[in-house]
């Protein structure tokens, strides 16, 4: 939020409205003891906005960041190159609202653009629909394991130890209160999920298999023949991808067989902000689409003829009875969503292929 200053003539109006002469007589239900004043804050003299500008560079100048140096500490949050179009887009009072949809139809551009990221996730995950989006890739992944156990009222995972370990981690925390049994697979001296390993101890009761690619170790997994041999015993694949640009380099994880598709889009014009806020994305397979949490936008006609835009599902807490609900996510991350879809559609389909591109010639091995 940018900062404006009260001028002399904006303090004395508003101390005037409200029948007081200064700012000393404000606050005397305050006793003068407990006040904190300049001389107990000894704060150095203020400084025009060139100087402090130069004096912030300077300390920022202790600090190594990753403007300076590459840095592969957070496993999987990177500083990634997000054009200046979108802070200005995202902080348009239109999107930049506290204003949560309860009678969507109202708000068609936030409808359309939770549509637009709908969209580009499907293309992006080769699935058929998705939905509005997730707080993150974690909290996404642990959506999907209640949401295989809803399917097949089966309770048993297989869950790849090569996945991030935070996402494992809100996995179990999301799942702790219910009788799931979350039984750990090993990966191989190559880095990869041991798939023989899975098809050993896949059973009758195994809801999904679960697994990451590209896995934490940076392996592209190779699941295809895999998601054959699940889809046999009704067993659903769950792939997760902590990191988005693999999507725009790699067959989309439906054309290889998952069923459910998770991850983490904040690669896509998201900054790292210390872990925060991110974007979760979320897409299956039409046949669940019931099953699936969150919100879904869709496309319509008016009652003249026009298109327009409606939230077609809401199965969450908020909407309909708990027991019933999918979900008890709150809203989607819509202004971040919002930021991811500004990105993608600002590269296009040739500027994402440079950008992976881009990326792959500056891996090191």
């Amino acid at each position: 939020m940018r900062y404006i200053p009260h001028t002399e003539q904006d303090i004395k109006q508003m101390l005037a409205e409200i029948g007081v002469k200064n700012i000393d007589e404000l606050f005397d239900s305050i006793p003068e003891s407990l006040r904190l004043n300049n001389e107990l804050l000894a704060l150095p003299a203020s400084l025009p906005e060139s100087e402090l500008t130069e004096y912030l560079k300077g300390l920022q100048k202790r600090n190594t960041t990753s403007e300076d140096k590459s840095i592969f500490l957070g496993a999987g949050a990177y500083r990634h190159f997000s054009p200046i179009l979108i802070d200005h887009l995202i902080s348009r009072g239109e999107f930049a609202t506290s204003y949560t949809p309860y009678q969507p139809e109202v708000s068609q551009g936030t409808l359309q653009a939770i549509f637009e990221f709908q969209t580009m996730v499907c293309l992006l995950t080769g699935m058929e629909i998705a939905n509005a989006s997730m707080y993150d890739g974690a909290s996404a992944l642990a959506e999907a394991v209640i949401m295989a156990n809803r399917i097949n009222r089966r309770n048993e995972f297989l869950v790849s130890s090569a996945i991030h370990p935070e996402y494992r981690s809100v996995v179990e925390t999301y799942t702790r209160g219910s009788k799931f049994d979350l039984k750990e697979v090993p990966y191989t001296a190559e880095g990869g999920t041991d798939l023989e390993f899975i098809l050993k101890n896949l059973t009758e009761n195994t809801a999904a298999v679960v697994i990451q690619s590209p896995n934490f170790f940076g392996t592209v997994e190779k699941y295809v023949s895999l998601a054959e041999s699940l889809s046999k015993n009704g067993t659903l694949l769950i792939v997760a991808v902590a990191e988005a640009i693999s999507l725009g380099i790699l067959k989309p994880p439906g054309e290889r067989g998952a069923d459910i598709v998770v991850g983490e889009g904040q690669s896509f014009g998201l900054p790292v902000s210390f872990g925060g806020p991110y974007v979760g994305f979320f897409a299956t397979r039409e046949k669940y689409l019931r099953q699936m949490p969150g919100r879904l936008a869709g496309e319509t006609q008016d009652q003249n003829g026009k298109r327009a835009f409606v939230l077609t599902l809401s199965t969450r807490e908020q909407h309909i009875r708990r027991e019933r609900a999918t979900s008890n996510i709150c809203t989607n991350q819509g202004l971040c969503a919002l930021a991811a879809t500004i990105f993608l559609s600002t590269l296009g389909k040739q500027g994402m292929q440079k950008w992976r591109h881009s990326m792959l010639g500056k891996r090191t091995i």
